[in-house]
C-alpha cells in the first residue's frame, strides 16, 4: 500500500505534465476504441513502414543490443542474478498501482510486502528473501495491461524504433508506464519528489538499460532459435507479441502462451 499511496500523492500534486497525461490516456481510450469498434483482430495497419523499422531494430540488435549482452553474459551469476533482482524490485512502482487499478487486490497487496521485504532486508532489491518466505513473484503488470482489463482493444499493431513492437494501446501505456512512475519522477530532471530527494538521470536511464541488457543476454539463444526456425521472422515476432499481451491482460486464460520459452 506504501507504493500505492506514494503514487497517489505524485499524481495529486501540481503538475501539468500529469493533467496533460490524463488527458492524453483518456484521448488514448478513446481512439483505440474508435479504431476497433469494428473488429477484434489486431490489424497491421502500417505494414510497409513497420517492417522497415523492424529491419532497423535488427540490425540495430545485431551491431550493438546482441554484443552488449553478450559481453554482459560473461558477468559472474551472483551479479546478473543482483542486478535481476534489483530491476524487478523498481519495476513494483509501475506494477504494484496497476493491481489495485485491475482490482487484484490481493495481488497488490502480496507484491507490496515483495517490494517491502527486498527493499529493506534484500538490500534495495538485490537479494529476494520475499520468494524464501512464500512471496513468489506475480506477473507483470503496466498500464497497457490495465487498458486491456478495462476493455480497450490492441488498436493497430506498431513497431518503434528501438522500442521494438508495440499496439495502439499499449503505446498510451508505456506513456504512463514513465510519466506515471514514481521512480521515474523522482530521478529524471530537477524534481525531488521521492523522499525529498533526486536521484538524478543518471540513476533512472542506468536502470532501464541494465534491465533491458540483462533481459537480452537471458534471451540470446532464445532469439537465436526464433530466427533460425521463422520463415517470416517479422511475423513470428509480431504473433508471439500480441500472444504475449494477451496472455497477461486475461491472466493467462484466453491464449496459450507460447513466450514461456523468454524470461
Amino acid at each position: 500500500m506504501l507504493v500505492l499511496a506514494t503514487n497517489i500523492t505524485i499524481y495529486s500534486a501540481k503538475h501539468k505534465k500529469m493533467k496533460y497525461f490524463t488527458r492524453l490516456l483518456i484521448c488514448g481510450c478513446l481512439l483505440v476504441n474508435f479504431t476497433t469498434a469494428t473488429s477484434a483482430k489486431t490489424k497491421d495497419c502500417f505494414e510497409t513502414v513497420n517492417r522497415a523499422v523492424f529491419s532497423f531494430n535488427i540490425g540495430l540488435d545485431k551491431v550493438i543490443f546482441k554484443p552488449v549482452a553478450k559481453g554482459y553474459s560473461y558477468l559472474p551469476s551472483p551479479i546478473r542474478t543482483g542486478v535481476k533482482n534489483a530491476t524487478n524490485n523498481v519495476s513494483y512502482f509501475v506494477q504494484i498501482p496497476n493491481q489495485f487499478l485491475q482490482g487484484k487486490f490481493k495481488n497488490g497487496v502480496k507484491d507490496t510486502g515483495r517490494f517491502l521485504i527486498n527493499s529493506t532486508v534484500g538490500l534495495l532489491g538485490l537479494f529476494d528473501p520475499a520468494s524464501k518466505i512464500g512471496l513468489s513473484k506475480n506477473e507483470n503488470e503496466d498500464y497497457g495491461q490495465t487498458l486491456g482489463s478495462w476493455g480497450v482493444s490492441h488498436g493497430c499493431y506498431i513497431v518503434l524504433p528501438v522500442f521494438g513492437p508495440t499496439t495502439l494501446r499499449d503505446s498510451v501505456g508505456k506513456v504512463g508506464n514513465v510519466f506515471l512512475d514514481p521512480f521515474y519522477l523522482s530521478t529524471v530532471g530537477n524534481k525531488e519528489m521521492l523522499l525529498g530527494n533526486n536521484l538524478g538521470d543518471q540513476t533512472y536511464w542506468g536502470e532501464t538499460v541494465l534491465d533491458k541488457t540483462n533481459w537480452r543476454a537471458e534471451n540470446i539463444k532464445s532469439l537465436e532459435d526464433l530466427e533460425k526456425n521463422s520463415i517470416d521472422l517479422y511475423s513470428s515476432v509480431k504473433s508471439l507479441y500480441l500472444q504475449r499481451r494477451d496472455y497477461l491482460t486475461n491472466d493467462g486464460t484466453d491464449s496459450e502462451d507460447e513466450w514461456k520459452d523468454f524470461k
